[in-house]
């Protein structure tokens, strides 16, 4: 009897653990699980903190940047070019908080207490070839809007360092073989807020579905950016059916016209659209009004005087008569284009605008 009554028990015991351990919820239900646990701090009453290792955002040594558990990768279609600096992008949520979608061009909503990280770091450092993070960037949603943290990092790269003021690192690297050097531009808060505002209000620039709809290879394996973020616990699944996206600029297998609206905006829109720095100039470069060339400046006159040569932002066929090729090709600090983020000339940026004005027969 003891023997059939222990049976028994030993029974019940296994069939409650298989009820424990079965899912009882549907396969959509599966991909959009509860985040796990995270070490990671962000005391909204307390950041910026003075070193970037207080926030927890990485496990392991802090230049390894292996995110910490709750802390996604993520990466733009296409990126903003700064001196050809290399960067990795992060994004943290409070645990059960959900950003939403707004519009294929406009950013996510993020919840309070979201930081978004992204660190900008060289390979091929001369002269020992190694790798070396400069700067990395958080900006923190809290309850009255966004903040700025700007971290540079020390040179044996074990920590980073709150600094607002801007700074500048002279640095020397090997660039596809070729040698280049600048004096590294570090922003101070008010240089963020430049290219960080709407109607002077700080704001994220890249996380947008537009840009966020492409596969990213986690991990655990390639996925769609956007389901990621769903599949986490970090979007609310209620994305449309289709979203207008851009593409890699640096894709041949795109069509120029995509490639280069991609690459203006994102190098140009976050300024040149309403409400932003450069609002008053005669183009709005976003990936959702440049469907319209005359948008891009394609026949349009400058609205300042640089010389004689340039007609217009943009005139078909002739890159010596386009203030937009003129601006990209400068380095000089009055007539560059973008104003902050880079020293250089994109090589690869100048030569995609060139093939596009190039294939401008007319102003359509």
């Amino acid at each position: 009897m003891k023997r059939t009554k222990f049976i028994q028990a030993v029974a019940l015991s296994i069939a409650t653990m298989v009820l424990l351990v079965t899912p009882s919820c549907s396969k959509d239900e599966l991909i959009s699980p509860v985040p796990m646990p995270s070490g990671v701090s962000v005391d909204l009453t307390a950041v910026p903190y003075a070193t970037l290792s207080e926030y927890r955002f990485f496990d392991g040594e802090l230049k390894d940047q292996y995110p910490a558990s709750g802390v996604i990768p993520y990466a733009p279609a296409s990126s903003l070019f700064t001196d050809y600096a290399l960067k990795k992008r992060f994004v943290w949520m409070p645990a059960g908080a959900k950003a939403t979608y707004v519009a294929d061009s406009e950013l996510l909503e993020f919840p309070v207490g979201t930081a978004l990280i992204k660190s900008f770091y060289y390979e091929n450092m001369l002269p020992d070839g190694a790798t070396r993070i400069l700067e990395t960037r958080v900006m923190i949603k809290k309850s009255d809007g966004w903040i700025f943290a700007e971290y540079v990092w020390n040179e044996d790269q074990s920590e980073a360092y709150l600094e607002m003021d801007g700074s500048y690192q002279q640095i020397d690297w090997l660039q596809n073989g070729v040698q280049k050097s600048t004096n590294y531009r570090i922003p101070s808060d008010v240089e963020c807020l430049i290219c960080h505002k709407s109607n002077s209000i700080p704001i994220p620039i890249g996380l947008k579905p537009q840009n966020l709809n492409v596969d990213y290879n986690y991990a655990d394996g390639s996925m769609n950016q956007l389901q990621k973020l769903i599949q986490v616990g970090y979007l609310e699944n209620s994305l449309p059916a289709t979203i207008i996206s851009t593409v890699d600029y640096s894709d041949p297998t795109q069509t120029l016209d995509l490639r280069i609206r991609s690459y203006l905006d994102i190098n140009c829109a976050h300024c040149h659209r309403l409400g932003s720095h450069c609002d008053y100039r005669p183009i709005r470069l976003a990936f959702s009004e440049t469907d319209d060339p005359e948008n891009m400046g394609l026949c349009v006159e400058p609205d300042e005087f640089i010389n004689t040569a340039l007609t217009n932002i943009i005139t078909p066929s002739n890159i010596n008569r386009s203030v937009m090729h003129f601006r990209l090709n400068s380095t000089d600090e009055n007539t560059r284009m973008p104003l902050l983020g880079r020293t250089l000339v994109h090589e690869e940026g100048v030569q995609l605008l060139e093939d596009w004005i190039n294939s401008k027969t007319d102003c359509n």
